[in-house]
């Protein structure tokens, strides 16, 4: 089966804008409606502000829902979309008096669709249910209607509301758990790259201890056995004996050079590791530089350097509303590993320390290591770690 080219949040989005759309379909009768408006006693310029709130009511829930499921905006944008859900509700009951219909609360319905992406839980449900039940007036006002008429009446447009609601709060959750399966995901591509090179180095230590052990023994035992061959014969025979004393001289060197060169590159190159953490991150443009080889010496510590990495990925995926994320890894001239790290999301005024960067500080401090963090308002946040290279005493 070909895959979608829409993910999920945009189908539910070009489905709540067709259902405007069919809300709509009124508007396109225009001599039956305004003949109808005329009969009702209602001037025909109702027709024209029907259509001026229907349209306004499809720019703002355009706009409104533009970038449905981005993550964490800032305060303000907060603030500008809960606005824009007042007008969207404004909007549909001004076309609900206009058109004296229950046209509104089909508006309503796709109001809905938005509530879970802007609201929490609690506040979403209330919102959702006061906006119905703002249609009482409207609906008691309708001829041959009781106000209990129009309590059932704004109970039927509730539930088809809450069916919305809970699709888009199921879409919401979808997309929350996706995030999180894709940061496991890289988090588990990292791991595997830095077992990878681990299991490297493990099998240049083995391969260097057998050379060592056997090779190196085996030589050694030839050599002094060539030795003692040496002073056991005389002519001829003795100079072929010291041929293949030098030979064996020369193998036992060349082994002895081969083991210190598999020894001496024992460190863990972190380059792949940290590619594979950074690709992928929606929403984000990860901006990485590090050297060519970036290797560090103790297991534990590129751990460490790794885990860190992964923190400051979600904590701005999470919190910092950003676009750019621009992460350099370097070796200072002090012996230091360090991480630099700064965003161009909101920033804050006041800097509040969550369970993962004091777990961040924590695990550096335990290897000697310190984290400094800035952040202002509208600035985004930067962060720079240090670790060093061997423990401290």
């Amino acid at each position: 089966m070909p895959a979608s080219p829409f993910n999920h949040i945009q189908l539910l989005r070009y489905a709540s804008l067709f259902t405007y759309a069919c809300v709509g379909i009124p508007l396109l009768q225009y001599e039956t409606v305004v003949a109808e408006m005329l009969e009702g006693n209602r001037p025909a310029y109702f027709y024209d502000l029907w259509l001026g709130c229907y349209l306004a009511f499809g720019l703002v829930f355009w706009f409104l829902t533009h970038d449905m499921g981005a993550r964490n905006p800032s305060g303000l944008r907060r603030l500008v979309q809960i606005l824009l859900l007042l007008v969207l509700n404004l909007l549909a009951i001004a076309v609900g008096w206009l058109s004296q219909s229950g046209l509104c609360a089909l508006l309503l319905v796709v109001v809905s669709v938005a509530l879970p992406w802007i609201l929490n839980l609690q506040v979403g449900v209330a919102w959702m249910v006061l906006q119905n039940f703002s249609l009482l007036p409207l609906f008691a006002s309708w001829p041959n209607y009781s106000l209990s008429q129009a309590i059932w009446q704004a109970a039927m447009y509730l539930g088809i509301s809450t069916t919305t609601f809970v699709t888009s709060m199921i879409a919401w959750q979808q997309a929350e758990a996706r995030e999180e399966q894709r940061r496991l995901n890289a988090e588990l591509r990292a791991t595997r790259a830095l077992l990878a090179e681990s299991s490297r180095l493990g099998e240049r230590m083995r391969i260097s201890r057998e050379l060592h052990d056997l090779v190196g023994h085996h030589l050694t035992a030839l050599s002094l056995n060539l030795e003692v061959a040496s002073h056991l014969v005389s002519g001829q025979a003795q100079e072929h004996v010291r041929q293949a004393q030098s030979v064996a001289r020369l193998l036992l060197s060349d082994v002895r050079e081969v083991v210190s060169q598999l020894r001496e590159d024992d460190s863990i190159d972190l380059t792949a590791a940290l590619h594979a953490l950074v690709e992928g991150v929606p929403g984000l443009q990860i901006h990485l530089d590090l050297p060519a080889r970036f290797t560090v010496d103790d297991p534990r510590r590129a751990q460490l350097l790794l885990r860190c990495a992964q923190e400051i990925i979600t904590n701005t995926v999470r919190h910092a509303g950003a676009r750019n994320l621009w992460l350099a890894f370097e070796r200072t001239s002090d012996r230091r590993l360090a991480i630099h790290a700064r965003d161009d999301g909101h920033g804050s005024a006041q800097l509040k320390h969550g369970n993962g960067l004091s777990g961040m500080q924590e695990r550096l401090s335990q290897f000697g290591g310190q984290l400094d963090i800035a952040t202002a308002k509208d600035q985004g946040f930067t962060l720079d770690a240090w670790l060093p290279m061997e423990a401290t005493q």
